[in-house]
């Protein structure tokens, strides 16, 4: 067994290294998986000159993190009050939980970075397929479909054409700029609304935060790509939807939170919008019964945009590893997190 991997008994910064001669201690948080287990085994290679303990239970994950350096995934507050040397913290998820960033995480030393980026290619694909799925009223003859009845005049929405449409990108990050791009190839018009533009996106119109409301009455189509923060929680509401055209549709693939699906589902029944498509949700799973799976015009799928999409977690592993070898050499980690604006 490599002596780096010892099993247990029961956007940019500079971390600087130790001036003594130190053997970096990383602990992957539990829970654990198969998944994470066979990362664990692969990491001797990747990471030899680190100690890399495998924390498989919260009491392990207590007394393990006393004297370590970084953590993967979830570091909950009784663990951080025992964490003496901790100074790096590798987020397993670009858009965390709410409760991850809690005031003592956000107020320590630990530099806390996550895996945005990954998934870009993968996202953008499931978006550009609600978008021309919307388009062309693919709902309505799904439905039709299903019935058995050959009916040419299923659709009740209007027919957009994307060369003279307009969408409308909340959150231009990665997702949001590889969505432009897709977007921009059938000669439709973005927009793009972003409180810290770090993409070059030279076909993207680009909108503050503040001026959501003006642009939005433009959209066709309105989506959403934006993490959930104090300031997106509920951002999508009434006030909202009365503001869009009755004929755009509503495309929400960042995180459930930023969107009440009651005024959601009400601005539907009121023909304040023409249709919408969800992957996530304020409640998770959506109940039975709620109205929206029953909704003409309605594109459902439940948090699955990158579910069985492997090129994701080899991805994400290298961005770790790579994150690592920065860490113990002292140079600029990717992907820094705001702590206090949770992205």
């Amino acid at each position: 067994m490599n002596p780096s991997i010892r099993p247990l008994d029961s956007d940019l910064k500079t971390i600087r290294p130790r001036k003594e001669a130190h053997v970096p201690k990383i602990v992957l948080m539990p829970p654990q998986t198969d998944r994470s287990r066979k990362y664990h085994r692969t990491l001797s290679d990747r990471l030899p000159n680190y100690d890399i303990v495998l924390a498989e239970t919260d009491e392990d994950a207590l007394r393990e993190i006393v004297d370590a350096d970084a953590a993967y995934g979830v570091v909950p507050p009784e663990a951080l009050a025992v964490a003496k040397q901790l100074r790096w913290i590798q987020s397993a998820q670009a858009g965390p939980s709410a409760g991850y960033y809690y005031p003592e995480l956000i107020a320590h030393q630990a530099v806390v970075t996550n895996p945005r980026g990954v998934f870009n290619d993968h996202i953008a694909q499931h978006i550009l397929m609600y978008v021309l799925a919307l388009a062309r009223g693919l709902p309505a003859y799904i439905d039709a479909q299903r019935a058995g009845q050959w009916d040419t005049d299923a659709r009740t929405t209007p027919y957009l054409e994307l060369s003279e449409a307009v969408a409308l990108i909340v959150g231009v990050g990665g997702i949001g700029h590889e969505t432009a791009r897709l977007l921009n190839a059938f000669g439709t018009r973005v927009l793009g609304i972003d409180a810290r533009w770090e993409q070059d996106t030279p076909d993207v119109e680009r909108h503050e935060p503040s001026e959501l409301d003006v642009v939005l009455p433009m959209a066709d189509f309105v989506i959403v790509a934006t993490p959930h923060t104090p300031e997106t929680e509920g951002m999508w509401n009434s006030a909202r939807f009365a503001l869009m055209k009755p004929t755009a549709c509503f495309i929400n693939i960042g995180r459930g939170a930023t969107t009440r699906l009651q005024d959601l589902d009400q601005a539907l029944d009121a023909g304040q919008i023409a249709g919408c498509a969800l992957d996530v949700y304020e409640t998770e799973p959506l109940p039975e019964g709620h109205p929206l799976w029953a909704k003409p015009n309605v594109i459902l799928t439940p948090h699955i945009a990158v579910k069985d999409a492997e090129s994701v977690e080899h991805r994400r592993f290298d961005l770790f590893v790579d994150n690592a070898n920065r860490f113990a050499a002292g140079e600029e980690l990717r992907n820094i997190v705001d702590k206090a604006n949770w992205f």
